[in-house]
């Protein structure tokens, strides 16, 4: 089933296989705009169903790492249209990510020098990279400062202007990140949200600003176009496993389905309970959502067929092997060996680990 066609009614895709969104931190940071290198990677991997970009920071404040391409200005819209153009041409289909990486970041990575955006006053647990002198530099993240009832509504019309610019750009879709502890996965933990405002406490407001971004980016593009990421036991850049996963994910799939968004994206950080299908998550999400289900956590050819097989998900995204074989899709085809990647190159560099892995025609 990985290699047969998938179609919603709004976009057809040639196969079931989507890679995955991953951050690699090739462009310039301070114009933030999509350069040839980057057309070329994404040019080289068309042959997956759907490519999911790098995370695409919606504002100067969401970007949380150096170098990440960005959607808030036409600069960058026409960077990623040259972009969308080599891939369609190549017969590929691509969505961008939007990305607010909220506490994640530091003051160093902003131009105006603001701190880190948060739910709540608690600093991450984790590492950046900053330039320091003109040189990348791993740093702690800075402790947020928490975003006002105004600032969220800023928030809102950010990631809606990305949308706006996504569509500018020739995307065929976005998807909205709400996963792997970045700001809106921020306010649903209850670990870390200790709002007392509309935007705390329940489960309905510690989701609220995820909808209301959904919302605001269904008024700008087709609701079928639209994914949503989501991480369920998760607990990636300082983050708690939420404590009621068959009541929050089941809760925001049967919210997205009611708005008719397309796709949910759901990616399992071990690489485990996704792989059993007697796990109930999987089960609760496909009851509670009409939409196209992503896989995402582990998988090669075996472990996507057999999901697809069990009707737990519709398309399956791999990730690093994606990285290493351009050509990943007809490796999997041929049961071809794999090239190893470089994880020393994942992220930053030039052209070494990024545009050089060879394929079997090579």
């Amino acid at each position: 089933m990985l290699f047969t066609s998938f179609a919603n009614g709004s976009l057809a895709l040639k196969n079931r296989i989507v890679m995955a969104p991953m951050t690699r931190c090739r462009c310039d940071h301070a114009t933030a705009v999509p350069n040839d290198a980057m057309i070329e990677y994404y040019r080289q991997r068309a042959t997956a169903g759907l490519v999911i970009s790098e995370g695409v920071p919606v504002s100067d404040r969401a970007r949380g790492y150096i170098a990440t391409p960005a959607l808030w200005n036409d600069a960058q819209a026409a960077g990623w249209k040259k972009l969308t153009d080599t891939l369609h041409a190549a017969g590929g289909a691509i969505f961008a990510q939007l990305w607010h990486c909220g506490r994640l970041s530091h003051s160093k990575l902003h131009a105006d020098g603001s701190a880190p955006a948060g739910v709540s006053k608690k600093a991450a647990t984790a590492k950046t990279f900053i330039f320091d002198n003109g040189r990348p530099t791993q740093v702690d993240c800075e402790a947020p400062v928490p975003l006002s009832t105004s600032e969220i509504k800023g928030v809102v019309a950010e990631f809606a202007h990305a949308a706006r610019l996504a569509k500018q750009a020739g995307f065929d879709g976005v998807e909205i990140h709400g996963a792997n502890g970045y700001l809106l996965d921020q306010f649903r933990c209850p670990h870390l949200n200790n709002r007392t405002d509309a935007y705390g406490g329940a489960l309905e407001n510690r989701y609220r600003l995820l909808l209301e971004v959904v919302d605001a980016v269904a008024a700008e593009i087709d609701p079928a176009r639209i994914c949503v990421r989501q991480s369920p036991y998760g607990a990636a850049n300082d983050m708690q496993p939420d404590p009621e996963p068959l009541k929050t994910y089941p809760y925001i799939a049967r919210e997205l389905d009611r708005r008719g968004i397309g796709f949910l994206h759901i990616y399992d950080q071990s690489c485990t309970w996704i792989h059993d299908g007697a796990h109930p998550l999987m089960a609760a999400l496909r009851d509670a959502y009409g939409g196209a289900l992503i896989a995402c956590g582990g998988f090669q050819r075996d472990e996507g067929e057999r999901i697809l097989a069990r009707g737990q998900a519709d398309l399956v995204a791999i990730g690093k092997p994606f990285i290493a074989n351009p050509d990943l899709v007809a490796r999997l085809q041929q049961r071809a060996a794999l090239n190893a990647w470089d994880a020393a190159t994942f992220f930053a560099g030039g052209d070494k680990g990024y545009l050089d892995y060879p394929t079997l025609a090579a």
